[in-house]
């Protein structure tokens, strides 16, 4: 007779991604920032609900995951997009 398996397996866990690849997490940044957001709030909101992370560290993230190639590579119009703004905003300071 064999032990009981007694680790579980969670579904939710993503196997890592690979060197040149962008993690779920990344690409859920990316696919929240596509989206149009109607109503004051509704990208906080979003981005509480979906993501689980307040909205000051979903911008310290994608800050710094536009800096990556793989999000480069990933979804060029939407990094882009913000790099452009970002340095926009640089500009004005």
């Amino acid at each position: 007779m064999t032990a009981p398996d007694h680790e579980h397996h969670d579904p939710r866990a993503e196997p890592a991604p690979r060197a040149d690849e962008l993690s779920v997490r990344d690409r859920a940044l990316l696919a929240l920032e596509r989206r149009s957001h109607a109503g004051p709030g509704a990208k906080e909101r979003a981005i509480r609900e979906e993501l689980g992370i307040s909205p000051v560290r979903y911008y310290q993230l994608l800050n710094a995951l536009i800096d990556d190639e793989r999000a480069l590579r990933e979804d060029p119009v939407t990094v882009n997009r913000l790099r452009r703004v970002r340095d926009a905003r640089r500009g004005r300071r």
